[in-house]
């Protein structure tokens, strides 16, 4: 079992390891293209030998299957974990993004399914993925909060939502921690920081390999969605080369990874911003939950953070974060 000290996920919320594991690349039916089940439950194990507690899914990851496999993996270990869900994404049978729904009556529902699906009684920390705008998010918010009355949900989270969103939530309700995309290449949410700062809000920091981009992945097969990313389009790849190489040089001037070197740079923004921010890193095998915790071990000092932003720098990066469409939805953007 580690030794890790664990950090508070913002004032109001519970005690995490300091990266949380995103499992949307786990099991069949992946976001990014099949994966082993076995494995997958295997990595969830050995997260959680490791002392990884902050578990995120979604229930319209895999159309419910990740709900599923992470109940699996949980069966006689419910109290080892801190299962954070996103709901609210509308799926069609063929797998089609037909928006948000955060009604009240939407949001129970919802976490009805979850339960099933998890196999657990209560949900640690439930959020919308998405701001609803034809809901005022103080509906959705109260919703969740008579949740947490009736015992079903411990804490309330947000996700990609701006400054004003989380003032009207936080009014609601205590708010944990907000998930927002956060890298090297994407730093446009750090104009919500002093938000979160203010409110002692942490944040849980996910893309920040920008979905691999940056230790030079590139996507495989039919399965895999980063082929609709903009950063992935054939016009923008070569662009972008310029900014992969020269992480993975100035990694190897500090004989690290190039991965280690940008959950490092992650880490030590926070300090700088005086905002806790818990990397959340997607592993779909051990060998990648290693590469992931290795991390830990990589430190920065403000002369290396701004040498690294300097190499790197976000203003460079071809293609935005999502597709037109999905960039639409973000509060966190507007």
């Amino acid at each position: 079992m580690t030794t890790t000290p664990t950090t508070r996920l913002g004032k109001t919320g519970p005690s995490v390891f300091p990266i949380a594991l995103g499992c949307m690349g786990m099991g069949a039916g992946s976001w990014y293209g099949d994966s082993d089940d076995d494995e997958s439950i295997a990595t969830l194990h050995e997260a959680l030998d490791r002392g990884v507690n902050l578990l995120d899914t979604g229930d319209f990851y895999s159309m419910g299957k990740n709900e599923m496999l992470v109940g699996k993996a949980l069966r006689g270990r419910r109290d080892d974990a801190l299962l954070s869900v996103k709901f609210g994404a509308l799926r069609g049978p063929d797998g089609t993004h037909l928006g948000h729904d955060a009604r009240p009556a939407a949001v129970k529902n919802f976490l009805a399914h979850s339960l099933s699906r998890l196999g657990v009684e209560y949900i640690d920390i439930y959020r919308p993925a998405r701001l609803d705008p034809s809901v005022p998010i103080e509906d959705t918010i109260g919703a969740i909060a008579d949740l947490v009355k009736a015992g079903y949900v411990r804490y309330i989270g947000l996700s990609e939502v701006g400054p004003e969103t989380i003032r009207r939530a936080a009014k609601v309700h205590p708010i944990c921690d907000v998930q927002l995309e956060y890298a090297l290449v994407s730093r446009s949410v750090e104009s919500i920081l002093p938000t979160l700062r203010e409110f002692g809000i942490a944040m849980t920091a996910y893309g920040v390999l920008s979905r691999g981009m940056l230790t030079g992945k590139t996507p495989k097969g039919q399965g895999d969605v980063r082929a609709h990313f903009p950063r992935f389009a054939a016009e923008n790849v070569e662009k972008n080369q310029s900014l992969v190489q020269a992480l993975a040089r100035t990694a190897r001037e500090k004989g690290v990874t190039p991965a280690q070197l940008a959950i490092a740079w992650v880490r030590a923004k926070a300090a700088e911003h005086h905002v806790t921010i818990v990397p959340t890193l997607g592993a779909r095998n051990r060998q990648q939950l290693a590469d992931v915790l290795s991390s830990l071990d990589v430190s920065l000092d403000a002369s290396e953070v701004a040498a690294l932003e300097a190499a790197v720098p976000a203003s460079q990066v071809a293609g935005t974060r999502y597709a037109a469409p999905g960039m639409a939805m973000l509060d966190s953007e507007k």
